[in-house]
Protein backbone atom coordinates (compact mmCIF):
# COMPACT_ATOMS: atom_id res chain seq x y z
CA UNK A 1 0.00 0.00 0.00
CA UNK A 2 1.32 3.47 -0.92
CA UNK A 3 2.23 5.75 1.98
CA UNK A 4 -0.23 8.46 0.84
CA UNK A 5 -3.10 5.97 0.76
CA UNK A 6 -2.15 4.60 4.17
CA UNK A 7 -2.06 8.07 5.69
CA UNK A 8 -5.53 8.80 4.33
CA UNK A 9 -6.84 5.57 5.77
CA UNK A 10 -5.10 6.27 9.08
CA UNK A 11 -6.60 9.72 9.33
CA UNK A 12 -10.02 8.21 8.78
CA UNK A 13 -9.36 5.49 11.35
CA UNK A 14 -8.17 8.04 13.88
CA UNK A 15 -11.24 10.19 13.40
CA UNK A 16 -13.58 7.21 13.76
CA UNK A 17 -11.74 6.06 16.87
CA UNK A 18 -12.04 9.50 18.45
CA UNK A 19 -8.49 10.71 17.81
CA UNK A 20 -7.81 13.88 15.87
CA UNK A 21 -5.87 13.46 12.62
CA UNK A 22 -3.96 16.58 13.72
CA UNK A 23 -1.96 14.30 16.01
CA UNK A 24 -0.40 12.81 12.88
CA UNK A 25 1.26 16.17 12.27
CA UNK A 26 2.07 17.51 15.73
CA UNK A 27 3.58 14.36 17.26
CA UNK A 28 7.38 14.46 17.49
CA UNK A 29 9.20 12.10 15.12
CA UNK A 30 9.27 8.56 16.45
CA UNK A 31 12.78 7.24 17.07
CA UNK A 32 12.03 3.73 18.30
CA UNK A 33 9.04 1.42 18.00
CA UNK A 34 8.90 -1.14 20.81
CA UNK A 35 6.81 -4.26 20.42
CA UNK A 36 6.80 -7.84 21.57
CA UNK A 37 7.07 -11.19 19.89
CA UNK A 38 5.74 -14.37 21.44
CA UNK A 39 5.71 -18.06 20.65
CA UNK A 40 1.92 -18.01 21.10
CA UNK A 41 1.71 -15.40 18.32
CA UNK A 42 3.02 -16.91 15.07
CA UNK A 43 2.35 -13.65 13.20
CA UNK A 44 4.81 -11.80 15.44
CA UNK A 45 7.47 -14.42 14.69
CA UNK A 46 6.90 -14.09 10.94
CA UNK A 47 7.20 -10.29 11.17
CA UNK A 48 10.40 -10.56 13.17
CA UNK A 49 11.91 -13.19 10.87
CA UNK A 50 11.30 -11.31 7.61
CA UNK A 51 12.05 -7.83 8.95
CA UNK A 52 8.95 -6.31 7.38
CA UNK A 53 8.55 -3.71 10.11
CA UNK A 54 12.21 -2.78 9.84
CA UNK A 55 11.73 -2.29 6.10
CA UNK A 56 8.56 -0.27 6.62
CA UNK A 57 10.04 2.16 9.13
CA UNK A 58 13.64 2.37 7.88
CA UNK A 59 12.96 5.35 5.53
CA UNK A 60 11.76 7.30 8.58
CA UNK A 61 14.83 6.45 10.66
CA UNK A 62 12.74 4.50 13.19
CA UNK A 63 14.44 1.65 15.02
CA UNK A 64 12.42 -1.50 15.78
CA UNK A 65 13.00 -3.07 19.19
CA UNK A 66 11.64 -6.58 19.74
CA UNK A 67 10.97 -7.84 23.27
CA UNK A 68 10.13 -11.49 24.02
CA UNK A 69 6.92 -12.04 25.98
CA UNK A 70 6.97 -15.39 27.77
CA UNK A 71 3.24 -15.08 28.48
CA UNK A 72 0.33 -12.64 28.48
CA UNK A 73 1.28 -11.57 31.99
CA UNK A 74 4.70 -10.43 30.80
CA UNK A 75 3.33 -8.59 27.74
CA UNK A 76 0.80 -6.76 29.90
CA UNK A 77 3.41 -5.92 32.53
CA UNK A 78 5.63 -4.43 29.83
CA UNK A 79 2.74 -2.35 28.48
CA UNK A 80 1.77 -1.13 31.93
CA UNK A 81 5.37 -0.15 32.67
CA UNK A 82 5.69 1.64 29.30
CA UNK A 83 8.49 -0.74 28.33
CA UNK A 84 6.77 -1.56 25.03
CA UNK A 85 4.20 0.23 22.88
CA UNK A 86 2.42 -2.79 21.41
CA UNK A 87 2.05 -6.21 23.00
CA UNK A 88 0.36 -9.59 22.50
CA UNK A 89 -1.91 -11.24 25.03
CA UNK A 90 -5.02 -13.34 25.46
CA UNK A 91 -8.30 -11.46 25.49
CA UNK A 92 -9.43 -12.24 29.04
CA UNK A 93 -5.95 -11.51 30.36
CA UNK A 94 -6.12 -8.12 28.63
CA UNK A 95 -9.50 -7.44 30.24
CA UNK A 96 -8.15 -8.38 33.67
CA UNK A 97 -5.27 -5.96 33.17
CA UNK A 98 -7.55 -3.22 31.84
CA UNK A 99 -9.96 -3.60 34.77
CA UNK A 100 -7.02 -3.22 37.13
CA UNK A 101 -5.83 0.01 35.55
CA UNK A 102 -3.55 -1.01 32.68
CA UNK A 103 -4.01 1.76 30.03
CA UNK A 104 -4.45 -0.36 26.90
CA UNK A 105 -6.75 -0.73 23.90
CA UNK A 106 -7.10 -3.60 21.44
CA UNK A 107 -7.50 -2.59 17.78
CA UNK A 108 -6.51 -5.95 16.24
CA UNK A 109 -6.97 -9.71 16.78
CA UNK A 110 -3.88 -11.69 15.80
CA UNK A 111 -5.52 -15.14 16.07
CA UNK A 112 -8.36 -17.31 17.32
CA UNK A 113 -6.42 -20.09 19.05
CA UNK A 114 -7.08 -23.16 21.07
CA UNK A 115 -3.82 -22.64 22.89
CA UNK A 116 -4.68 -23.87 26.38
CA UNK A 117 -6.17 -26.94 28.06
CA UNK A 118 -5.72 -28.84 31.32
CA UNK A 119 -2.88 -31.33 31.10
CA UNK A 120 -1.77 -34.33 33.17
CA UNK A 121 1.02 -36.87 32.82
CA UNK A 122 0.40 -39.93 30.69
CA UNK A 123 0.33 -42.21 33.75
CA UNK A 124 -1.82 -39.90 35.89
CA UNK A 125 -4.95 -41.36 37.54
CA UNK A 126 -6.68 -37.99 37.01
CA UNK A 127 -9.43 -38.33 34.41
CA UNK A 128 -11.97 -35.60 35.09
CA UNK A 129 -12.21 -32.08 36.43
CA UNK A 130 -13.67 -33.40 39.67
CA UNK A 131 -10.46 -35.40 40.19
CA UNK A 132 -8.52 -32.12 40.45
CA UNK A 133 -9.91 -31.29 43.88
CA UNK A 134 -7.06 -30.95 46.37
CA UNK A 135 -4.41 -31.36 43.67
CA UNK A 136 -1.38 -29.19 42.83
CA UNK A 137 -1.95 -27.40 39.54
CA UNK A 138 0.59 -25.19 37.77
CA UNK A 139 -0.61 -22.10 35.91
CA UNK A 140 0.77 -18.67 35.05
CA UNK A 141 -1.22 -15.98 36.85
CA UNK A 142 -2.63 -13.23 34.66
CA UNK A 143 -2.79 -15.42 31.54
CA UNK A 144 -5.44 -17.29 29.57
CA UNK A 145 -4.35 -20.69 30.93
CA UNK A 146 -4.82 -19.50 34.52
CA UNK A 147 -8.23 -18.04 33.77
CA UNK A 148 -9.08 -21.15 31.73
CA UNK A 149 -8.27 -23.21 34.82
CA UNK A 150 -10.59 -21.15 37.02
CA UNK A 151 -13.46 -21.28 34.51
CA UNK A 152 -12.96 -25.02 34.02
CA UNK A 153 -13.03 -25.70 37.75
CA UNK A 154 -16.21 -23.66 38.00
CA UNK A 155 -17.96 -25.97 35.55
CA UNK A 156 -17.29 -28.82 37.99
CA UNK A 157 -18.49 -26.84 41.00
CA UNK A 158 -14.95 -26.13 42.19
CA UNK A 159 -13.18 -22.89 43.12
CA UNK A 160 -9.57 -21.76 43.25
CA UNK A 161 -9.54 -22.58 46.98
CA UNK A 162 -10.34 -26.22 46.18
CA UNK A 163 -6.97 -26.76 44.51
CA UNK A 164 -3.37 -25.84 45.33
CA UNK A 165 -2.28 -23.35 42.69
CA UNK A 166 1.43 -23.30 41.84
CA UNK A 167 2.38 -20.11 40.00
CA UNK A 168 4.95 -20.86 37.29
CA UNK A 169 5.69 -19.46 33.86
CA UNK A 170 4.46 -21.69 31.05
CA UNK A 171 7.71 -23.51 30.26
CA UNK A 172 8.37 -24.12 33.95
CA UNK A 173 4.84 -25.44 34.36
CA UNK A 174 5.50 -28.05 31.73
CA UNK A 175 8.73 -29.10 33.42
CA UNK A 176 7.02 -29.30 36.83
CA UNK A 177 4.30 -31.53 35.41
CA UNK A 178 6.65 -33.91 33.65
CA UNK A 179 8.92 -34.10 36.72
CA UNK A 180 5.99 -34.98 38.97
CA UNK A 181 6.19 -31.79 41.03
CA UNK A 182 2.57 -30.89 40.24
CA UNK A 183 -0.45 -33.05 39.44
CA UNK A 184 -1.76 -30.99 36.54
CA UNK A 185 -0.91 -27.98 34.44
CA UNK A 186 -2.91 -25.35 32.60
CA UNK A 187 -0.79 -25.54 29.48
CA UNK A 188 0.00 -23.17 26.64
CA UNK A 189 1.17 -23.95 23.13
CA UNK A 190 3.77 -24.63 21.91
CA UNK A 191 4.82 -26.02 25.31
CA UNK A 192 1.57 -27.95 25.65
CA UNK A 193 1.81 -29.50 22.19
CA UNK A 194 5.42 -30.46 22.91
CA UNK A 195 4.43 -32.16 26.16
CA UNK A 196 1.73 -34.10 24.34
CA UNK A 197 3.87 -35.28 21.45
CA UNK A 198 7.19 -35.74 23.24
CA UNK A 199 6.15 -36.89 26.73
CA UNK A 200 2.74 -38.41 26.12
CA UNK A 201 0.94 -35.95 28.37
CA UNK A 202 -2.86 -36.05 28.19
CA UNK A 203 -5.36 -33.22 27.82
CA UNK A 204 -8.12 -34.00 30.30
CA UNK A 205 -10.23 -30.92 29.58
CA UNK A 206 -10.51 -28.88 26.40
CA UNK A 207 -12.93 -26.06 25.65
CA UNK A 208 -12.32 -23.83 22.65
CA UNK A 209 -14.86 -21.31 23.95
CA UNK A 210 -12.74 -20.76 27.07
CA UNK A 211 -9.79 -19.66 24.88
CA UNK A 212 -10.26 -15.90 24.52
CA UNK A 213 -8.52 -14.89 21.29
CA UNK A 214 -5.14 -13.30 20.64
CA UNK A 215 -5.36 -9.57 21.37
CA UNK A 216 -2.83 -7.13 19.93
CA UNK A 217 -2.82 -4.41 22.59
CA UNK A 218 -1.57 -0.84 22.27
CA UNK A 219 -0.89 1.65 25.03
CA UNK A 220 -3.70 4.22 24.96
CA UNK A 221 -1.34 7.18 24.83
CA UNK A 222 0.59 5.64 21.93
CA UNK A 223 -2.58 4.92 19.95
CA UNK A 224 -3.85 8.46 20.59
CA UNK A 225 -0.65 10.21 19.51
CA UNK A 226 0.70 7.69 16.96
CA UNK A 227 -2.29 6.37 14.98
CA UNK A 228 -0.28 6.42 11.74
CA UNK A 229 2.42 4.22 13.22
CA UNK A 230 -0.12 1.83 14.74
CA UNK A 231 -1.87 1.58 11.38
CA UNK A 232 1.40 0.66 9.70
CA UNK A 233 2.02 -2.06 12.30
CA UNK A 234 -1.47 -3.46 11.71
CA UNK A 235 -0.84 -3.50 7.95
CA UNK A 236 2.34 -5.45 8.60
CA UNK A 237 0.41 -7.90 10.77
CA UNK A 238 -2.06 -8.25 7.92
CA UNK A 239 0.82 -9.10 5.59
CA UNK A 240 2.03 -11.72 8.06
CA UNK A 241 -1.48 -13.14 8.51
CA UNK A 242 -1.93 -13.52 4.75
CA UNK A 243 1.48 -15.14 4.43
CA UNK A 244 0.74 -17.65 7.22
CA UNK A 245 -2.60 -18.61 5.67
CA UNK A 246 -0.89 -19.19 2.33
CA UNK A 247 2.17 -20.90 3.83
CA UNK A 248 1.19 -22.67 7.07
CA UNK A 249 3.96 -25.26 6.89
CA UNK A 250 6.60 -22.59 6.38
CA UNK A 251 5.11 -20.60 9.28
CA UNK A 252 5.32 -23.69 11.45
CA UNK A 253 8.99 -24.04 10.52
CA UNK A 254 9.64 -20.49 11.72
CA UNK A 255 7.83 -21.24 14.99
CA UNK A 256 9.82 -24.44 15.36
CA UNK A 257 13.11 -22.59 14.96
CA UNK A 258 12.21 -19.61 17.13
CA UNK A 259 10.63 -21.57 19.99
CA UNK A 260 13.09 -24.46 19.66
CA UNK A 261 10.35 -27.06 19.39
CA UNK A 262 10.04 -29.90 16.90
CA UNK A 263 8.34 -29.30 13.57
CA UNK A 264 5.44 -31.68 14.40
CA UNK A 265 4.78 -29.63 17.56
CA UNK A 266 4.80 -26.39 15.58
CA UNK A 267 2.56 -27.87 12.89
CA UNK A 268 0.04 -28.94 15.53
CA UNK A 269 -0.09 -25.39 16.90
CA UNK A 270 -0.22 -23.51 13.59
CA UNK A 271 -2.30 -25.79 11.39
CA UNK A 272 -4.70 -27.46 13.83
CA UNK A 273 -5.08 -25.11 16.79
CA UNK A 274 -4.91 -21.59 15.38
CA UNK A 275 -7.47 -19.78 13.24
CA UNK A 276 -6.20 -16.67 11.42
CA UNK A 277 -9.43 -15.86 9.58
CA UNK A 278 -10.90 -12.92 11.54
CA UNK A 279 -8.57 -10.14 12.73
CA UNK A 280 -11.27 -7.47 13.03
CA UNK A 281 -12.36 -6.84 16.65
CA UNK A 282 -16.14 -6.99 16.84
CA UNK A 283 -19.20 -8.31 18.62
CA UNK A 284 -17.78 -11.85 18.60
CA UNK A 285 -14.88 -10.76 20.79
CA UNK A 286 -16.95 -8.45 22.98
CA UNK A 287 -19.45 -11.23 23.68
CA UNK A 288 -16.67 -13.69 24.50
CA UNK A 289 -15.34 -11.28 27.13
CA UNK A 290 -18.81 -10.58 28.50
CA UNK A 291 -19.38 -14.30 29.00
CA UNK A 292 -15.95 -14.80 30.58
CA UNK A 293 -15.85 -11.66 32.73
CA UNK A 294 -17.81 -12.93 35.78
CA UNK A 295 -14.95 -15.24 36.77
CA UNK A 296 -12.84 -12.15 37.48
CA UNK A 297 -15.23 -11.07 40.23
CA UNK A 298 -16.11 -14.57 41.37
CA UNK A 299 -12.45 -15.18 42.16
CA UNK A 300 -11.81 -11.63 43.46
CA UNK A 301 -9.29 -10.84 40.73
CA UNK A 302 -10.73 -7.33 40.36
CA UNK A 303 -12.33 -4.95 42.85
CA UNK A 304 -16.00 -5.55 43.52
CA UNK A 305 -17.00 -2.11 42.27
CA UNK A 306 -15.22 -2.38 38.90
CA UNK A 307 -17.59 -1.99 35.94
CA UNK A 308 -16.45 -4.84 33.71
CA UNK A 309 -18.91 -3.94 30.96
CA UNK A 310 -17.35 -0.52 30.70
CA UNK A 311 -13.86 -2.01 30.82
CA UNK A 312 -14.73 -4.26 27.87
CA UNK A 313 -16.12 -1.40 25.80
CA UNK A 314 -13.07 0.73 26.54
CA UNK A 315 -10.67 -2.12 25.75
CA UNK A 316 -11.99 -3.50 22.43
CA UNK A 317 -11.64 -0.96 19.62
CA UNK A 318 -14.00 -2.18 16.91
CA UNK A 319 -13.36 0.68 14.48
CA UNK A 320 -9.69 1.66 14.20
CA UNK A 321 -8.52 -1.23 12.00
CA UNK A 322 -11.56 -1.53 9.73
CA UNK A 323 -10.04 0.28 6.72
CA UNK A 324 -6.73 -1.53 7.21
CA UNK A 325 -7.81 -5.17 7.19
CA UNK A 326 -7.72 -7.21 4.00
CA UNK A 327 -10.97 -8.98 3.24
CA UNK A 328 -10.85 -12.61 2.18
Amino acid sequence: MKRRTLLKLTAGSAAVAGFSPVSLVVAAPLKELRLDYAYYSPASLVLKRFGWLEDEFKPDGVQIRWVLSAGSNRALEYLNANSIDIGSSAGLAALLAKANGNPIKTPYIFSRPEWTALVVRKDSPIRTLADLKGKKIAATKGTDPYLFLLRSLQTAGLKRSDIEHVSLQHADGRAALEQGKVDAWAGLDPHMAASELESGSRLIYRNVAFNTYGFLNVREDFLATRPAEVARVIKAYEKARAWIRANPSEAAKILSEEAKVSLPVALLQVKLRTDFSNPQPGSEHVKALQVAAPILKDESLVKADVDLGRAISELVDTRFAQPLIARS
